[in-house]
C-alpha cells in the first residue's frame, strides 16, 4: 500500500465513524419522536439499564451491516477505512451505552454522562447522545444539569473501566453498579 492508500483509507475511517455518530443521534430522537422502536425504546426507559456490551453491540452494528460496504465503491482502501470506522463506531457506541448505564462516573470523555442524565432526569427531549454530546449542541437539544460525581474518572484503577457487564445472561437484567 502506498501513502496515499493510507491516507483514503484513514479520511474513510475518520468520516465512518463522525456519520457513526451523527446515525445514533438521529436514531435515538426518531425513538423518542415514535418513528422506529417506539415502545421497545420506552421500555428501556422503564428498565433504565444497558442489556449488556454485546447486545448492545449487536443493537448497533446488524442495522450497519448494509452500509459498511459503501466505501469499496471509492476503492479498496476506503472500503477498508469505511468498514473499520463504522465498526469501532459501533463498539464505542455499546461500551458508552453500556458504562452510561452501570458506570456514568467513569465517562471521561464528556463533560457530563449525557446518556444517563437523559435516563435520570427523563429528559425525553434532550441530551439524545451516546457516545458523544456534539450533535445535541449542534441541534440545539443538548440540556446541562448538575453532575457531581464522588470522584474524578482518573482517581478510579483502570480496570473500573472494564467493569461492565459484558453479556447479559439469559432473563437477567443488567443493573447499575451500587
Amino acid at each position: 500500500m502506498q501513502i496515499n492508500d493510507w491516507a483514503i483509507g484513514l479520511v474513510a475511517f475518520s468520516f465512518a465513524a463522525f456519520y457513526a455518530t451523527f446515525t445514533e443521534y438521529v436514531m435515538h430522537r426518531a425513538m423518542h419522536a415514535g418513528l422506529v422502536w417506539h415502545d421497545l425504546h420506552a421500555r428501556h426507559h422503564q428498565d433504565g439499564t444497558g442489556k449488556g456490551w454485546y447486545e448492545e453491540f449487536m443493537n448497533y452494528f446488524l442495522p450497519s451491516i448494509p452500509f459498511l460496504w459503501v466505501g469499496f465503491l471509492y476503492s479498496i482502501p476506503a472500503g477498508i477505512g469505511f468498514a473499520t470506522g463504522g465498526t469501532l463506531a459501533t463498539v464505542w457506541a455499546a461500551y458508552a451505552h453500556q458504562v452510561q448505564h452501570e458506570r456514568p462516573e467513569l465517562v471521561f470523555w464528556l463533560p457530563q454522562p449525557v446518556h444517563h442524565l437523559h435516563h435520570k432526569h427523563k429528559m425525553y427531549k434532550h441530551n439524545f447522545g451516546i457516545a458523544v454530546d456534539f450533535w445535541d449542541r449542534v441541534f440545539g437539544t443538548y440540556k446541562a444539569v448538575e453532575w457531581h460525581p464522588e470522584k474524578k474518572p482518573s482517581e478510579y484503577p483502570l480496570i473500573s473501566f472494564f467493569q461492565i457487564q459484558w453479556f447479559r445472561r439469559k432473563g437477567e437484567a443488567c443493573r447499575p453498579r451500587a
